[in-house]
């Protein structure tokens, strides 16, 4: 069951991706020249994308994998290749229908089906691994903790996901980012600090079946993120 904040932050999410920013979530997922603040999220997501699919096996072929918060697909389309039967879900219609466009001429050995709807949703089915890439960094701690069990009741292998790590250079940009034009700016993010975290998912009963992993933080200017690998015992 999704809580109430879980519940609000995705519709807020969804109207930011789908209506406030699209051409620019759009450009920042192509290779289109882009500025400066931006070039240093683009590169950043670039360097978190490749540390999750390091994370996998080498070979996915005959595994499937869920891309929970896929975006365009990019990260769904490298695991494809790689052999994969991927679902890519998002809350966003318009993301999705591009990326829908960007596949067009297939995705290598493995599929890829790009659904809009909840990453939570139960009707997606089992997966041998799942991957969150910045898609929990928008909620309360209590929030991913819960989102985090009811994704680890379908899952085989792995998970892994990002968070915000609570830093004072990540909360000195989030207030520089305040003075953005309200149509540039992103959707609040919800530090969480890594110990608490980390507390919060070795407590948890329904993550008992995972142990906590790789964890690795990425840091490129006005990106900051940190991954967690969280593997079955």
């Amino acid at each position: 069951m999704t809580t109430p904040t879980y519940v609000a932050r995705r519709g807020q999410l969804e109207t930011y991706f789908d209506r406030t920013a699209v051409d620019a979530w759009a450009r920042l997922t192509s290779d289109a020249p882009v500025g400066r603040i931006r070039a240093t999220v683009r590169a950043g997501r670039d360097e978190m994308r490749a540390t999750l699919l390091s994370w996998l096996p080498a070979d996915l072929t005959g595994l499937r994998l869920l891309d929970a918060g896929c975006g365009t697909g990019a990260l769904s389309a490298a695991a494809a290749a790689r052999g994969a039967t991927v679902v890519g879900v998002d809350i966003s219609p318009t993301l999705i229908a591009l990326g829908r466009e960007r596949l067009v001429g297939g995705a290598g050995p493995g599929r890829i089906d790009l659904r809009v709807g909840d990453m939570l949703d139960p009707a997606l089915g089992e997966f041998d691994h799942v991957v969150a890439m910045d898609s929990l960094i928008h909620y309360p701690a209590k929030d991913v903790e819960a989102a985090l069990a009811r994704l680890a009741a379908r899952t085989r292998c792995s998970i892994l996901f990002t968070f915000a790590p609570s830093t004072p250079l990540l909360a000195t940009m989030h207030a520089v980012g305040q003075f953005f034009p309200r149509g540039d700016r992103s959707p609040a993010i919800e530090p969480i600090g890594a110990t608490r975290l980390a507390h919060r998912i070795d407590g948890h009963l329904g993550l008992s079946a995972f142990r906590r992993a790789r964890s690795r933080r990425v840091a490129r200017g006005f990106y900051i993120s940190q991954a967690q690998e969280l593997v079955r015992r």
